[in-house]
């Protein structure tokens, strides 16, 4: 998500693809922005993002409360935000408009805005190797900031057996959490292969020899991979598989999946940071590893291989478990821990990594060192680093690293650094024929609905039925009239469910048009869509979700086998 107030961009159509030795995604054209580096506050010199979802020029409204800002500007540049203010008295202070306006979109148009980055993709019934437990999953976003910053990504394990999910929430730009959804299921992927398969790859590459593909990706044609930084990214990943290779003695041993993940996530940080300090000769490499170094971003990522269900998280988007009880209702499982201050058992650890006498300051006014909501994330070397390190690479960068207000920037109390890591919290849980369905989502999701909300709304849909239960009115007055209105509402569910084609969708309209009352008010609705960008993440964040739907008779079949 978006931090600060920050400068407008040019779109630069640049050609787009995957690593070219590692993968089969399709290729997308795509559009990277530059930002025009000026002075305000937290300007993004890497919060800009390139690999833009939209062609949106402009990325940042006049204001954002702080509370839904993922980074706190500091009190010296405060005086670039403008007093608290709703949208009504926005609006009429600066005589935008004379009368109030009342613009409402159509329900064609609606559907376009909700289904514009929809994705699905249904799972061979068998794909060669085994009976997949996954039947398929549905994916979507709705951007708030402009461009967008969430990412997302799915891909099957060739060489190994799984599926691998993921949604990486970026801020300061989305030029991070772009760089993590591209590179971390190929470092995930090598952490699972075995030590022959390892030694195959890397006698392939050395001999000139075409390579084993490793992942299968799920993309839409709005996800890009960079082909300009592939070659970079290519020799960090082989790298880290040569280190494995060293590393193990060529003895036969089970790959301990949580090990692989949290090993991954890791070393692409590493990696991400190691980058940044190196630098490139090359201007617009060099340029583009900095601002992922210096952006960052949140990840979950699922994996999925038979009925094992591993979930690595870092920060503070979710997992969340969808089960269906004997009686037909649905209740919620959380499979992941945000990483904040409401977390406190991150606090505590976070105190503990360092002195007593900052037992005050790291985690103050609910963010680290008072500035950052996630407590763990890729990137953010300003939370990372020490400030003789920032100050060096700073100083040796391209013109416009040099030249910006936040970069020079150190947080307040920042003493004993790092207080950030990337390094993910990984839950598993073993699934059963009760377990229907996996939702990932970015924060922006979680912001809005409750977690057994959108498990209800979700196991709704996929079942196609609405248990007739009493309304519920929250303890609103409602008069007969009303109330024979929610009872035709809820009629009118049965049909309306089918509407949407796709399981994220149909929760993005929930969480952006349900009324007071749980039910998708069209003129709620379309008031949110149609808010101008500027005005957009003053509302809501970004949202991203992925929705994964299980095979119960195949989760079933391998209970039974054992």
């Amino acid at each position: 998500m978006c931090v600060c107030p920050g400068p407008r961009r040019i779109g630069i159509p640049v050609r787009s693809s995957s690593l070219p030795l590692f993968s089969d995604a399709m290729p997308a054209p795509t559009q990277l922005f530059f930002p025009l580096i000026r002075h305000c506050e937290l300007s993004r010199i890497y919060g800009t993002a390139c690999y833009c979802h939209h062609r949106h020029l402009c990325c940042s409204p006049p204001y954002i409360p702080q509370s839904r800002l993922r980074y706190t500007p500091h009190p010296a540049y405060a005086t670039f935000y403008r007093p608290k203010e709703s949208w009504w008295q926005y609006t009429q202070g600066r005589r935008y408009a004379s009368t109030p306006q009342k613009f409402y979109l159509t329900p064609p148009q609606v559907n376009s805005i909700l289904k514009a980055n929809e994705y699905s993709f249904k799972v061979p019934e068998f794909d060669g190797k085994n009976v997949s437990s996954v039947l398929g999953f549905d994916s979507n976003q709705l951007p708030a900031n402009a461009p967008i910053e969430d990412r997302r990504s799915a891909a099957t394990c060739l060489q190994t057996r799984g599926m691998l999910l993921g949604v990486f929430d970026g801020h300061a730009g989305c030029a991070c959490s772009q760089a993590v959804s591209e590179r971390l299921f190929y470092y995930i992927a090598v952490s699972l292969l075995p030590h022959e398969t390892l030694l195959e790859i890397e006698n392939a590459v050395e001999s000139g020899r075409a390579l084993l593909p490793i992942l299968q990706w799920h993309k839409h044609p709005n996800d890009y991979f960079s082909k300009e930084a592939s070659k970079l990214y290519f020799n960090s990943l082989r790298t880290y598989w040569q280190e494995l290779i060293d590393l193990n003695t060529g003895e036969s041993t089970e790959i301990d999946v949580k090990e692989a993940l949290v090993n991954a996530f890791k070393r692409l940080d590493n990696d991400i940071s190691l980058e940044a300090q190196v630098g490139d000769p090359n201007s617009f490499l060099n340029y583009l590893v900095l601002r992922v170094a210096f952006s960052g971003a949140t990840a979950c990522v699922a994996h999925v291989d038979g009925v094992d269900l591993h979930v690595a998280n870092t920060g503070d988007s979710r997992a969340m478990l969808g089960v269906q009880e004997e009686d037909g209702s649905w209740s919620a499982v959380t499979l992941s821990n945000d990483h904040n201050a409401q977390n406190e058992r991150e606090v505590e650890r976070l105190k503990l990594e360092h002195p007593k006498n900052e037992a005050k300051s790291v985690v103050k006014q609910d963010r680290l060192l008072g500035l950052l909501m996630p407590f763990r994330a890729f990137g953010d070397v300003k939370f990372k680093w020490s400030i003789d390190l920032q100050k060096r690479v700073i100083e040796s960068g391209p013109d416009q690293l040099n030249d910006n207000e936040y970069t020079k920037f150190i947080p307040p109390n920042y003493y004993t650094p790092p207080y950030l890591t990337a390094e993910p919290e990984v839950t598993y849980h073993r699934l059963r024929p009760q377990d229907k369905f996996l939702v990932l989502a970015t924060d922006g999701l979680w912001e809005t609905m409750h977690r057994q909300d959108v498990v209800r709304i979700v196991g709704e849909y996929l079942t196609g039925m609405h248990h007739q239960e009493p309304i519920a009115v929250g303890g609103y007055k409602v008069t007969l009239g009303q109330m024979h209105g929610l009872l035709t509402e809820r009629r009118a569910k049965m049909s309306s469910v089918f509407e949407d084609q796709n399981a994220a969708t149909h929760l993005i309209r929930h969480a952006v048009g349900n009324n007071e009352f749980g039910a998708v008010d069209h003129e709620r609705l379309s008031k949110m869509l149609s808010l101008p960008e500027e005005l957009a993440r003053m509302y809501r964040d970004d949202i991203t979700i992925i929705v994964v739907q299980f095979n119960s008779h195949v989760v079933g079949a391998y209970q039974n086998q054992e």
